[in-house]
């Protein structure tokens, strides 16, 4: 996969960071979104599809994305399609870490150290080049306004957005309420990303644990050949912390 062209975890990344502060808007939810979006760029890419409501790998070959196929990996080996939900609702080893890291490598953003409370050190990312943020805005905020069907991949990063709650940072107060609303409807334009926001979305409201049919009767067994629900997927590996204190992230 060549580099001229950023990913959905990028653009998510970019779009969720703050330039007036450095921090990301709602941290705890962005992990699920992209580890969400790294499915629907695998899914862009021909290596999974979606089947049902699981995740299946069609084509294992690696795309050139180490953290992509990093996550590739990790869908093979499960030898089963995974239910998105599981997959999203694994544990997300630093996963936003590894993502502003890995921009910050890129050139897109600066690392900007400081400190917390004056002991702790912190550290706060700033996007070197606004240009792109407002390009990556700029396609919501034209999906939005013309109501024109948008293509998949902005398709996708509007449901995300939706899914891990960015539309009351990107669109705050009264407002943007209508804008809100049109972002939430964007999420039928692209299947995958549909199905990947609706797992997000479900991870934060408890449902992923639970099963989608109705529990059976008391006494009954469980038929035969019933499958039991899959372990929750691992992700992506957290990268090697530099020095002996390991610098805190600012949110």
């Amino acid at each position: 996969m060549g580099r001229s062209r950023r990913t959905l975890p990028e653009e998510l990344l970019l779009l969720a960071l703050d330039p007036a502060t450095g921090t990301t808007a709602q941290p705890q939810s962005l992990d699920l979104g992209l580890a969400g979006a790294q499915l629907v760029e695998l899914a862009l890419a021909g290596r999974i599809a979606p089947d049902g409501d699981r995740i299946a790998v069609v084509v294992p070959r690696p795309t050139g994305d180490p953290t992509l196929d990093c996550a590739l990996e990790l869908l093979r080996r499960r030898g089963a399609p995974v239910r998105a939900v599981h997959w999203i609702g694994g544990p997300r080893l630093g996963l936003r870490q590894t993502y502003l890291s890995h921009l910050e490598r890129c050139g897109m953003v600066a690392a900007v150290p400081g400190q917390m409370c004056g002991v702790l050190p912190t550290t706060r990312y700033q996007a070197t080049d606004n240009d792109i943020s407002r390009e990556i805005r700029g396609r919501l905020d034209s999906a939005i306004r013309t109501g024109v069907p948008p293509d998949p991949r902005t398709a996708a990063l509007a449901a995300l957005a939706h899914a891990v709650g960015l539309g009351k940072h990107l669109y705050p107060g009264n407002e943007g309420r209508s804008s809100r609303s049109r972002l939430r409807d964007l999420i039928r334009h692209d299947p995958m990303g549909g199905l990947v926001a609706h797992a997000v979305m479900d991870v934060q409201s408890g449902a992923a644990v639970q099963p989608r049919r109705g529990p059976a009767p008391a006494g009954r067994p469980p038929a035969p050949g019933a499958r039991s629900a899959p372990e929750p997927a691992r992700g992506v590996p957290m990268q090697p912390r530099r020095g002996s204190m390991a610098r805190a992230v600012a949110h």
